[in-house]
């Protein structure tokens, strides 16, 4: 049997067996530490020609996105950040300068949020990747994890989806979106080379459950895409879901460069645009929604069957969202 014969999701199931069973299946990995908080601890690996190439990504921004993957994933498990690792692998033909804006990027990202560089190793490789190992802190009773859906939770989104992936196409075939002013080409663009992790959530989150302790928040982050986010949790949760598909956030740029079934497939397929996706009680939802502003939403509800399904009100059909639309290692 070979890898690509069973995909990601199959080799994942493969390697989770190796690993304690309370440890796997979130964003990062929580880890009981003396004191009042648990370490989280999460890994992400960024690879030539797979997560960014020369065509459309600088050095800089490669570094950036490195960061921001990570962090995004601490912010993912609830936690905030206090340091990162790095592996680096190079070839021996890269540039110096390369390296350099690569560690600019890296840090230029993690400064915004106090975050430094801690140490790592750097090898000779064949192609260019970096690996980072990030560490953060996070109260036990406000860890987010993907297996505490309920059914009548409200799933909420933290901001516009589909924007990254069509600031991927706009770089690939600079002479998609005519119609776009420069600001719009710009924010697509950089939607998608210096994402934005969503650790301002935090805070505004900590405040509305301050009152409530024991109330649980299901999530995940949306770097594999939204529909990927909701599946995961659903899975994670042994719940379902309904979204309904015109109350998913689209920005005016995306709606601009693209017709709108194309914008909704890219929202919920595209990948990338690494917002945070929960599930919580409504009334807590919706007070979330108002404290993040306009590029927040409820977009559904968890359900107690398994199915999770698309909702076209509009033109009343449904259909059942999917993995496989979105991007998997190993598959071509």
């Amino acid at each position: 049997m070979l890898v690509k014969e069973i995909g990601e999701q199959g080799l994942l199931s493969i390697v989770q067996r190796f690993c304690p069973s309370e440890m796997v299946g979130d964003d990062a990995a929580i880890l009981s530490i003396p004191g009042d908080k648990s370490l989280v601890i999460t890994t992400d690996m960024l690879v030539d020609h797979v997560h960014f190439s020369d065509r459309t990504t600088s050095a800089f921004d490669v570094g950036w996105r490195c960061a921001a993957v990570n962090l995004s994933d601490l912010a993912a498990m609830g936690a905030f950040p206090f340091g990162i690792t790095v592996a680096l692998g190079i070839t021996e033909n890269q540039t110096v300068d390369w390296v350099e804006q690569l560690y600019q990027g890296l840090t230029t990202c993690l400064n915004q949020y106090q975050t430094p560089i801690l140490g790592g190793d750097i090898c000779r490789s064949s192609v260019n990747c970096i690996s980072i190992t990030a560490f953060g802190t996070v109260k036990p009773d406000f860890a987010i994890k993907r297996s505490v859906a309920r059914p009548g939770d409200v799933i909420v989104v933290t901001g516009y989806h589909g924007d990254s992936r069509a600031g991927l196409e706009l770089l690939l075939h600079p002479e998609v979106g005519s119609a776009l002013t420069p600001n719009q080409r710009l924010s697509l663009i950089q939607a998608h080379q210096r994402p934005q992790p969503r650790l301002d959530v935090l805070p505004k989150l900590q405040n509305l459950f301050a009152s409530q302790p024991c109330i649980a928040i299901a999530g995940m982050d949306s770097s594999d895409g939204l529909a990927d986010a909701i599946i995961q949790i659903c899975r994670a949760s042994q719940v379902g879901a309904q979204v309904q598909r015109n109350q998913i956030p689209l920005s005016e740029a995306l709606q601009t460069c693209v017709n709108p079934q194309q914008a909704v497939n890219w929202a919920l397929y595209g990948g990338e645009d690494f917002q945070l996706v929960l599930s919580l009680p409504k009334l807590l939802g919706e007070m979330l929604v108002q404290h993040l502003g306009n590029t927040a939403a409820i977009i559904g509800e968890i359900t107690s069957s398994t199915n999770v399904l698309l909702i076209d009100t509009e033109s009343s059909t449904v259909e059942e969202l999917s993995l496989s639309r979105g991007f998997q290692h190993f598959l071509s």
